[in-house]
């Protein structure tokens, strides 16, 4: 199932990014800069064709 368009998922890397980034949290930091590895994992698998079975 998919959650998010390409261009949402861009957009919550940015913002995944800006939290890694501006907190002070370790544990916080840590989760947002896990977050944007799985995303951007899954950002750079190639799309199944159109009506390909999943």
């Amino acid at each position: 199932m998919k959650l998010l368009t390409g261009d949402e998922a861009r957009a919550a890397m940015m913002l995944l990014g800006a939290l890694e980034e501006e907190t002070r949290s370790k544990e916080v930091r840590a989760a947002a800069g896990e977050m944007r590895f799985r995303l951007g994992s899954r950002l750079a698998q190639p799309t199944p064709a159109a009506g390909a079975l999943a």
